[in-house]
């Protein structure tokens, strides 16, 4: 993991703030609300675009609405962490569109996953039928969600005391 902070003034939070709250928000009502005209605000989103701080734009999307009501966190061991065993881990799992995120961690096991899933049935087939017969993997424990009480894709950004 690297640490590739990002050279962001005040001005830049409280865009990356305000977009990331309300991402659909028009360019001029934007620049009204960190105190820019339009032209500058424009251009600031376009820094932070090309430098990779914002990496896109995206609606939030109810799972429960389209039948995806399972979420499950995966354990995963490998039998060895040699780098080829970790690319060949990293390179089967990142195209499965269930997988949402895959995590490698240090600590009792070496990677956790989140998966969201219409039901049980397919929860085994990507378990049984993918995740436990890639021939790396040691073992899987697995851990139901009984109630989602948080989840946000909002990252706490410092505010900067308006003085305006």
């Amino acid at each position: 993991m690297t640490n590739n902070k990002a050279n962001v003034d005040s001005s830049d939070l409280l865009l990356l703030d305000t977009l990331q709250r309300e991402g659909r928000i028009a360019a001029v009502e934007l620049a009204k609300r960190v105190n820019l005209s339009p032209t500058p605000c424009t251009v600031r989103m376009r820094r932070l675009e090309k430098d990779g701080v914002i990496t896109g734009y995206h609606a939030r999307i109810n799972p429960q609405a389209l039948g995806q009501a399972l979420l499950v966190f995966v354990t995963v061991s490998l039998k060895s962490t040699d780098e080829a065993t970790l690319k060949a881990f990293n390179a089967a799992v990142s195209p499965v569109p269930q997988i949402l995120e895959c995590h490698m961690v240090g600590g009792g096991f070496d990677y956790l996953l989140k998966i969201r899933v219409t039901g049980m049935a397919e929860y085994r087939d990507i378990l049984g039928g993918f995740i436990g017969a890639l021939v790396m993997v040691e073992s899987t424990h697995s851990y139901f969600v009984m109630e989602e009480v948080k989840e946000s894709p909002l990252l706490p950004i410092p505010h900067v005391k308006d003085t305006r």
